[in-house]
């Protein structure tokens, strides 16, 4: 044997090779209710179908609706408007808006319908953390609740939340899968022996005729990952052995929005809308709201109908709705129409906020 193999460092055959980052299939204990998890901390969540339930129409639903004024805007109100765009915009100039003489200004009816769906989604999935001794609330203390009869609080109505939590007794205390009990696992680097192969040298422990300085002439050197020991602290349970594993529920509620404004003026885009508020004259709020009828303007019917039956279908097999609302609002939009330097012009004033939006204005590159 040569000098520097002597120097090769003990392999110790007791401690395993690293083993799986999750536990193997049928390592854990089915629990009722959970079936279908196979373990592991990547271990895709299981969606437990909601409870049935079948709300009835309180009332028949022939939506009354209020009379509604179309808000107007006065000129003294269009111009600060304008004012007020033309300062956010460093190229134009307040001359044209101040000097202005308005020819029309024309009040356009616009309605957004909007339906929102509060949901509540229930997800698991199993989870382990080292165990040094902490409380096992285990199946000896009683069966396990299945996933929606985990008692929650609920958030404020319409708000969204994530809360996750342990189920009651699901826990149970198990070898570590990666380290098989021990605690450690061998060095993948060195293979369990602490040194390596010197790589100046090539294991020779002489380099162009001469004594390796990087390895003193042993041709092995000591390996970095494990610091010479030749295995390393186990990463899953960090020298505990044990593992606890439960199932960790996963509470999700989300208020889902789907807005809708008919496209009927196409000098504007709608897009602008979705910046702004409008004024919410009609509201019907239940456990499950039903399509709108008899509004004068069939589109936001029609819409009604579909948007419910879309939140219906998306939901219902993996949620819980606990709670919908629909609302029509009128949002303001105003066409101004004016006169400046011998040219006519417009302008529109949208939301209740007085926001403009302008394609072209007079003068666009002079400062004044």
């Amino acid at each position: 044997m040569s000098d520097h193999d002597e120097d090769l460092g003990a392999f110790d055959p007791n401690i395993p090779e690293e083993g799986p980052a999750a536990p193997p299939p049928g390592w854990l204990d089915v629990i009722h209710g959970y079936q279908g998890h196979k373990g592991g901390e990547d271990d895709n969540p299981l969606y437990p179908p909601p409870p049935a339930y079948t709300p009835q129409p309180e009332l028949n639903k022939n939506t009354l609706v209020p009379d509604v004024r179309v808000p107007m805007v006065s000129e003294d109100v269009a111009r600060d408007a304008l004012l007020k765009f033309v300062e956010s915009k460093w190229r134009y100039s307040s001359k044209p808006a101040r000097n202005l003489v308005f020819k029309e200004l024309k009040p356009i009816t616009v309605y957004r319908y909007r339906l929102e769906s509060y949901t509540e989604t229930r997800t698991s999935a199993w989870q382990f953390e080292p165990y040094n001794g902490q409380v096992v609330d285990g199946p000896q203390y009683g069966a396990s609740p299945p996933p929606w009869d985990v008692p929650m609080t609920l958030p404020q109505i319409y708000s969204d939340r994530v809360e996750k939590l342990r189920v009651p007794h699901s826990s149970l205390v198990k070898l570590c899968h990666k380290c098989n009990g021990c605690g450690r696992t061998r060095c993948g680097t060195c293979h369990g022996r602490g040194r390596k192969r010197c790589t100046f040298c090539h294991g020779n422990g002489r380099s162009r005729n001469k004594r390796c300085t990087s390895c003193h002439g042993r041709g092995r050197k000591r390996c970095t990952f494990c610091q010479g020991h030749g295995y390393r602290t186990c990463t899953v349970c960090h020298g505990s052995q044990n593992l606890l594993h439960f199932i960790l529920l996963t509470v999700t509620w989300k208020n889902d929005i789907s807005d809708f404004i008919p496209d009927r003026q196409p000098d504007f885009p709608d897009k602008k809308f979705e910046m702004v508020t409008g004024d919410p004259f009609f509201v019907d709020e239940s456990l499950l709201v039903y399509p709108i009828q008899g509004f004068p303007d069939q589109e936001i019917c029609d819409v009604s109908t579909k948007l419910i039956n879309e939140h219906l279908h998306r939901f219902r097999s993996t949620s819980r709705i606990l709670q919908q609302r629909q609302t029509i609002e009128l949002v303001p939009l105003t066409l101004a129409r004016y006169a400046y330097s011998g040219k006519d012009h417009s302008f529109y004033v949208y939301g209740v906020e007085n926001k403009v939006f302008a394609s072209k204005y007079p003068s666009a590159c002079s400062i004044l």
